[in-house]
């Protein structure tokens, strides 16, 4: 049973509530999306076929006990379940980072769902499939990458509309370079708003590009 792999290796977790945390990333290949504001386009083609026992292999080499399954899109695979599930039994602690767009129902119980919302400025608003909220559990978390104004107010709106009576992490996160962290921070303060300000811890460690730590893949 094989995926098609960009790249694994071990990084700082630079986003949601496991910010700041060391995580192992597998990060899968392809995407059905084209957001404008991809940081990881690299990922839409290319990578390699690997069993999922060699992930494993890779993964237990670095000897963290939290595991990120990350793309590109790793749902459009479908052996990304059995890899989830296979992790999961290894006793990893686990979350998935997906695009919204695909069927969350699947993933197992065990693992946290991190969920995009795509706002207008990702060229992808009307992606969201909006069965995956009524599969999002109580550590799952929604994320809102916001590039200017109008991408904070969509998901203002989009909070007030669907997300009022949901306790759920939900990340509000800039686009780096577009919109500032102190513009965001304010725009939550003013509008009384529980959510998150998610920065790309990552980005302000490694301001000239995040040295990732491969092995093996």
């Amino acid at each position: 049973m094989k995926l098609r792999v960009s790249e694994i290796f071990h990084s700082i977790q630079g986003e949601t509530t496991r910010s700041g945390f060391p995580s192992v990333f597998v990060r899968l290949t392809g995407c059905n999306l084209r957001c404008r504001y991809c940081d990881t386009a690299y990922a839409w083609t290319g990578g390699r076929d690997v069993s999922i026992e060699e992930i494993i292999s890779v993964v237990e080499r670095y000897r963290f006990d939290h595991v990120t399954v990350t793309g590109g899109e790793p749902l459009l695979q479908e052996n990304s379940i059995h890899l989830m599930e296979r992790l999961v039994a290894a006793g990893y602690d686990m979350q998935v980072e997906t695009n919204g767009s695909l069927s969350t129902r699947d993933v197992p119980s065990a693992v946290r769902k991190i969920v995009d919302v795509k706002t207008p400025s990702s060229g992808e608003v009307d992606s969201f499939l909006f069965e995956n909220l009524d599969y999002l559990g109580s550590g799952d978390e929604l994320k809102f990458v916001i590039s200017d104004k109008a991408d904070y107010t969509y998901s203002r709106e989009f909070l007030k509309k669907y997300l009022e009576k949901r306790d759920i992490v939900i990340n509000f996160s800039p686009v780096f370079n577009r919109m500032s962290f102190r513009e965001l921070a304010e725009l939550i303060l003013h509008d009384g708003i529980r959510v998150r300000l998610n920065i790309q811890l990552h980005r302000l460690v490694w301001p000239d590009g995040e040295p990732k730590q491969r092995e093996g893949v």
